[in-house]
């Protein structure tokens, strides 16, 4: 590997261990064995290292969102394919913690800095995009239908991801927001 790769290395696992808001340039150095002009060099600022750490690490962890969800017996059945889909959100927030307080620390960030704004907006269409693809996999459902089911369940994604954080024990499981779902829309299970 070379020093960008090093660094984007390094970026992720501090943003794991120490967030967003924690990490230095020196703990990127340190810890990808290159040095501050390397950071400078191939990423412009500590925050643009940081920031493209972050948005490769959500492309990781939707991809295993997907995995998890995508592994459910299909059953043509949305009721079913939405409780999988946020009992596998559910799941993935336990593996990825420490990048999910990473995420957060940065969308705060993000009001003062308009190149993170921009690139986690960007990240928010891909994820809409990559999500739309998903559920027309699962379920068969036409494009624009498709696209605002992938914007539901990125808002009831980022729901529930800060409630897991504050309390992972009361936070609602795939069967009970899919009951819940059920009761605002006047059908009941």
């Amino acid at each position: 590997m070379g020093h960008r790769e090093d660094l984007l290395a390094a970026a992720r696992r501090s943003l794991e261990k120490r967030g967003y808001a924690r990490t230095t340039a020196r703990d990127l150095v340190a810890d990808s064995g290159t040095n501050l002009a390397s950071i400078g060099y191939h990423f412009g600022s500590k925050e643009a290292l940081l920031n493209e750490a972050l948005g490769l690490s959500f492309q990781e962890w939707a991809e295993r969102v997907r995995e998890l969800a995508l592994a459910v017996e299909p059953s043509g059945d949305p009721g079913r394919m939405l409780a999988a889909s946020w009992e596998a959100m559910l799941t993935s927030f336990a593996e990825y913690r420490g990048l999910a307080v990473a995420f957060t620390e940065a969308l705060a960030q993000a009001e003062r800095q308009p190149a993170l704004r921009a690139q986690l907006a960007a990240i928010y269409e891909q994820s809409r995009t990559a999500v739309a693809k998903m559920i027309t996999e699962a379920i068969e459902v036409p494009d624009e239908q498709a696209r605002a089911l992938a914007a539901f369940q990125i808002v009831i994604c980022d729901g529930l991801l800060v409630q897991w954080l504050l309390d992972p024990d009361a936070t609602p499981s795939g069967a009970e927001l899919t009951e819940a779902l059920q009761l605002a829309l006047g059908r009941r299970s």
